[in-house]
């Protein structure tokens, strides 16, 4: 299940400030303020990834025993 969530907004600078409260919460933006045909305003964000941390020789992801 994929998780997705939206900024709906009257105008192009409340749509801007919601997105950055979702960046501010850990989502990644997927979709910049953009004006939509009904005249509203709408971004998009998803869930930021987790990085993995590499293991102990640097090689990639530690994994355990």
């Amino acid at each position: 299940m994929a998780i997705r969530v939206s900024v709906q907004a009257d105008d192009e600078d409340e749509c801007v400030e919601g997105l950055a409260r979702l960046v501010d919460a850990g989502f990644q933006p997927v979709m910049m303020p953009r004006l939509m045909t009904d005249d509203r305003w709408m971004a998009r964000a998803v869930p930021a990834p987790t990085a993995k941390a590499p293991a102990a020789d640097g090689r990639g992801p530690a994994v355990p025993g």
